[in-house]
């Protein structure tokens, strides 16, 4: 069966002016790759019926599958289905089931329907048609016939609510109604390793592998690898998968803090709960960012015991119990002050773990510190040390670059103090 294509074209003029961000091409596109169906193009077009037109006929030249979201609003310009179902030589016709489920989405919200909703339920002769279960704009797919055989288009209402889990549960399931492979994807995560050296270190591989596919991602301070292989239905995935990603654990598993885990919060959550204990953070130039990484994970509360923000030498001082000799001595941003605050941190809280951070995220210089010159102090029974980091990567948002990284290598830590607990 040949390789179906598709193409998203997301419709909507706010889109353009930057009013809004788009999230549904990535959220479709990574949900098409699952279902083993390419992606080569995205686009976005304005609320313009000829450039709608022109963008349409642009997509099917060089796609099967057309993904559209936006313009199925009850507004005059909401003229997604109108252009679509010209294309197609369709009529726009009345689905008196849609209307009822307009109808009744309104009657639930205690709300007068206006008459220009039921143009929300004037669908294209011929149609699938896709519950809103979320909103009043039902959702469609075409199907060509004559010149158009072979090529579809689906679209889907703009608002992310409602399009996520009517693509969830009316679009996936008529899309592999025709599909005999799909794609299945492992995201191995990376921390402490460059996606130069990663690259480098396992290019061989990379080259090599053709079944499952092996393809890297950096992001800020850490590189993910994507291993993807490609498999008839009801075929096993992970016999192809499993292999390769234990060739590339064999190379770079150090560097290896999770595989499909999302981010370094997140495993830090679930490797705390694995071994039922808790952290505490104390947070100077991080500003709570460690702290706030930590809670943005559902569940963080049970293992998350308090995070204290010490700006201020007296807050370190009268508050973490780091000796006023050191800041002294050594000043704020010191080996010798992350080590107290780690300390001091952890018996206040009583919890097993305590991280902290200090440094100076700039744009100045802070007593005579260079700006990215960070010290994080972990303390458990059995990890206790001081880490030192030249983090400055000089560009634009170089304050926010730093204290990321900064709160990235403090969650790498906490990882590394679970790692080696011995309960």
């Amino acid at each position: 069966m040949k390789q179906r294509s598709a193409e998203i074209l997301c419709i909507g003029t706010e889109i353009l002016m930057g009013d809004i961000i788009n999230t549904n091409a990535a959220y479709i596109a990574k949900e098409l790759a699952g279902l083993g169906i390419n992606v080569y193009h995205q686009s976005v077009v304005g609320d313009n019926p000829q450039r709608l037109k022109e963008s349409l006929a642009l997509a099917f030249s060089r796609a099967d599958i057309v993904i559209t979201t936006g313009g199925l609003g009850p507004t005059y310009d909401d003229l997604s289905k109108e252009t679509i179902a010209a294309y197609f030589n369709r009529k726009l016709v009345m689905d008196e089931e849609s209307l009822h489920a307009i109808e009744c989405h309104f009657l639930r919200l205690n709300r007068v329907m206006t008459d220009n909703n039921k143009k929300q339920a004037m669908m294209p002769e011929g149609c699938v048609i896709f519950a809103n279960h979320n909103g009043t704009a039902p959702g469609c797919a075409i199907e060509g016939e004559g010149e158009q055989q072979g090529k579809t288009a689906i679209m889907l209402p703009g608002p992310p609510r409602e399009m996520k889990p009517m693509f969830e549960q009316g679009v996936k399931p008529f899309l592999l109604k025709d599909s005999d492979t799909r794609l299945v994807s492992h995201t191995m995560h990376f921390f402490g390793i460059g996606e130069s050296m990663l690259e480098s270190i396992l290019h061989e591989l990379m080259e090599e592998s053709t079944n499952p596919t092996v393809a890297p991602y950096a992001k800020t301070g850490e590189v993910q690898l994507r291993v993807t292989a490609r498999v008839k239905q009801g075929e096993d995935a992970e016999a192809l998968l499993q292999p390769v990603m234990e060739q590339i654990k064999e190379k770079v598993g150090e560097f290896l803090y999770g595989i499909d885990v999302g981010d370094l919060q997140t495993a830090a959550v679930r490797a705390l709960k694995e071994k039922n204990l808790h952290v505490a953070v104390a947070e100077s130039c991080t500003g709570g960012y460690v702290a706030k990484r930590i809670t943005d994970v559902s569940g963080a509360s049970d293992v998350f015991e308090c995070g204290i923000c010490s700006y201020s030498n007296r807050i370190k001082h009268q508050i973490l119990g780091v000796k006023q000799e050191t800041l002294d001595t050594f000043g704020a941003i010191s080996e010798e002050t992350a080590r107290e605050m780690a300390e001091g941190v952890r018996r206040i809280s009583g919890a097993e773990i305590g991280v902290s951070v200090t440094g100076n995220a700039g744009p100045q210089a802070s007593e005579d510190k260079d700006v990215g010159l960070v010290y994080i102090g972990v303390d458990s029974d059995h990890f206790k040390k001081v880490f030192m980091l030249h983090v400055n990567r000089k560009d634009q948002d170089a304050r926010e670059t730093i204290r990321y990284l900064a709160s990235s290598h403090a969650l790498s830590l906490i990882l590394k103090a679970v790692e080696l607990s011995a309960q």
